[in-house]
Order: C-alpha cells, then sequence, then structure tokens
C-alpha cells in the first residue's frame, strides 16, 4: 500500500466518530444522491466508493437499490454496515476493486480528493469502464489546483489531499466519456478551515460504440 493511500486508512481509522458527528451537519450531499436517484430506473446498481460511514448517502440509496459500499477504512465500514443493514460493503483500495458486474451508477463523494491528482484521468477512465452505457457518475472534485500534499492533523489524525482546479476536473471528466449534465462549485464548513468549496458533478457515460 502507498504512503498516502496508508495515510488515508489509519487516518479515517482515527477518526470515525468525529468525521460522522461533522458530516452529519449541514451538508449538500443529500441535495446530490436526490438528484441522482431522479435519474435511475429501480432498481438499479449503485456502486459507492470511499462510502465512509454510509451516511447519508448509502442509507438512501440502498432504500431504493442494489447498493455496495467500498472504503480503504475498516471502522468507517464498521458503521457504515450498522447504518446502513441492507447494503452490502467490501474493504479495499477502490483504485483496484472490480465490483463484478456493470453498475448502473457510480458515486463518489469527497473521496477523490484524497488520491494523487495524476492517477485522476486513469480512474475516471476506469469508473466508465465499470459502467454500462448510459450510467451515471456522481462525484466531488476539488476545486483549486494542489500537488500532492500532507496535513499533520486534520479531524485529529494526519491526511493527505490532492486535486485539480475545478475547470481541469470538468475536462478530465469529459475525457473519460462523460456529458456533464450538472455541476457546480459548493461551499461547506469544514471543522478547523472554514470555508471550503467542492466541484459536484453528475454526469452520464456516453455510447461506447
Amino acid at each position: 500500500m502507498s504512503r498516502e493511500r496508508e495515510v488515508v486508512r489509519a487516518g479515517y481509522d482515527a477518526i470515525a466518530e468525529r468525521y460522522r458527528a461533522w458530516s452529519s451537519a449541514g451538508w449538500p450531499t443529500t441535495e446530490w444522491v436526490r438528484k441522482l436517484l431522479d435519474l435511475l430506473a429501480e432498481p438499479s446498481v449503485v456502486l459507492e466508493v470511499g462510502c465512509g460511514n454510509g451516511i447519508p448517502a448509502g442509507r438512501l440509496i440502498a432504500e431504493r437499490h442494489d447498493y455496495t459500499g467500498v472504503d480503504i477504512s475498516s471502522a468507517q465500514l464498521d458503521l457504515a454496515r450498522t447504518a446502513v443493514p441492507t447494503g452490502r460493503f467490501v474493504q479495499a483500495d477502490y483504485t483496484q476493486f472490480d465490483p463484478g458486474r456493470p453498475i448502473d451508477a457510480l458515486v463518489a463523494i469527497l473521496t477523490l480528493t484524497h488520491i494523487p491528482r495524476n492517477e485522476h484521468a486513469a480512474l475516471l477512465e476506469r469508473f466508465a469502464s465499470l459502467l454500462r452505457p448510459g450510467g451515471f457518475l456522481l462525484a466531488t472534485f476539488g476545486s483549486g489546483d494542489l500537488e500532492d500534499s500532507f496535513e499533520d492533523d486534520w479531524l485529529g489524525a494526519p491526511m493527505f489531499f490532492s486535486h485539480f482546479d475545478a475547470d481541469t476536473n470538468r475536462r478530465l471528466v469529459r475525457e473519460a466519456g462523460f456529458k456533464l449534465l450538472e455541476h457546480e462549485v459548493v461551499p461547506m464548513f469544514e471543522e478547523g478551515h472554514g470555508e471550503v468549496r467542492f466541484l459536484w458533478v453528475i454526469a452520464q457515460l456516453g455510447s461506447r460504440a
């Protein structure tokens, strides 16, 4: 396991309870997950990568769809299994995970910024390869330019971050074969950092023909 992934895994194990308390306060996640759900036939096969503790995205999706969540943190998955008893959960590095079947939607909320940005283009192409033609992507990206960066104390533990600016991220999504359906830079409050901004995207995969 790379240093970056080990820092993320250990960090989320250490802050699982604190992160759950923070993530339940006023995030735009529910709004964007509901936008995705409005696009999906029922039941659809949905994969969430970096699923964390399962709230609120996993819980909302699993109410109506066949849901699998993947995360690198065992502590986060313990919380997710309790919060979303009808979901399936797998501990894995999601950049290598194979669901073993085509999926209708892939969700990646507040997780891609923990992957080195030089891997993002290939990762989006991998996401496209897992989706059925016409499948949907709900993802968040950084909105500013940040090279690989380690923080000593993020919510009480070391953490790794890396991302491109919003325009670059939109381009990478398009180049991976997606059509942008909706995209917006949305401000959020981050404990210890004040306002932070993420690019939220809903996109649809084009035909591979």
